[in-house]
């Protein structure tokens, strides 16, 4: 466990595009609940073509880093060990530089989505939904291997993104069957519904939300709510945003690059909101 000292200790998220990133506003307000003076965390735009060159040059005050799009798969092969979470969905979204220059490659979103779940009295469920069929998509398969007893189905716009979501299913361990993105109304009467598009890819799905829904996870946190979120809401449904699984991914990220445990949970969530301007729906 890493003990807080005046060495410089040096994090930073990474990805292209990355201006938009909340991880240093979270991060940061982390380190100074904690007292980590000599820590800092900063942002670089890097795309897949520099992560090498990037990760060579690092020195010895490095203790992490946070990946986003598009170096979550293209890191893994640059990496000397990957942990059991990340390579089931071969995505890395963060990497933690032990004091010999060893990266460890692990995914936060996967148990941070679980913990945002359990946050709002979500445990298990019998059936879920899933709207979309990226990278997202895999991870919240992943966390439903963990909490969904029955099918998920994934609603999607190709027969390619459907085979690619079945094949998920079958490496995951979960009864995945999907639906053309036509149906994509016949989701929202799942107990929980996942949605991973990107913004206003759901808000023709607003007005179709029934009364008293099960729970919406949108992994959405800008603009917030998003129109299928406050729609939800509205009718009685509760939601997780975009912004929880962010907080709680980055909990476990500090826990893991600083030693320090438990990170500060709800220091970070304001400092998110405040960021954003954000109110819950």
């Amino acid at each position: 466990m890493r003990t807080t000292s005046t060495t410089e200790r040096r994090a930073a998220v990474l990805g292209s595009p990355i201006a938009h990133s909340l991880s240093p506003v979270l991060h940061r307000a982390a380190y100074a609940e904690l007292g980590l003076t000599h820590w800092s965390y900063g942002r670089f735009d890097v795309a897949e073509a520099g992560l090498p060159a990037f990760l060579t040059g690092l020195g010895p005050s490095w203790a992490g880093l946070s990946l986003t799009m598009p170096l979550k798969r293209a890191v893994i092969p640059l990496l000397d060990m990957v942990s059991g979470t990340a390579a089931s969905v071969e995505a890395v979204n963060t990497v933690v530089i032990d004091g010999d220059g060893r990266r460890t490659g692990d995914n936060t979103d996967i148990p941070g989505m679980l913990a945002a779940l359990r946050e709002r009295g979500v445990g298990t469920v019998e059936s879920a939904a899933v709207l979309g069929a990226g990278a997202t998509a895999s991870s919240a398969l992943a966390a439903l291997s963990r909490i969904c007893t029955g099918p998920v189905t994934a609603y999607v716009r190709s027969q390619a993104r459907a085979t690619e979501m079945r094949g998920w299913g079958e490496r995951l361990g979960v009864d995945v069957r999907t639906a053309d993105w036509s149906r994509a109304a016949d989701a929202l009467g799942a107990p929980l519904v996942i949605a991973t598009t990107p913004a206003g890819a759901t808000d023709e799905l607003a007005r179709r939300v029934p009364v008293g829904p099960g729970t919406l996870f949108d992994v959405l946190y800008d603009p917030w709510p998003t129109a299928l979120a406050g729609a939800w809401s509205a009718r009685g449904g509760p939601v997780v945003g975009g912004l929880d699984l962010l907080v709680h991914q980055a909990v476990l990220q500090v826990e893991l690059m600083t030693g320090r445990v438990p990170a500060p949970l709800a220091v970070m969530r304001a400092a998110g909101e405040r960021a954003l301007g954000a109110h819950p729906v």
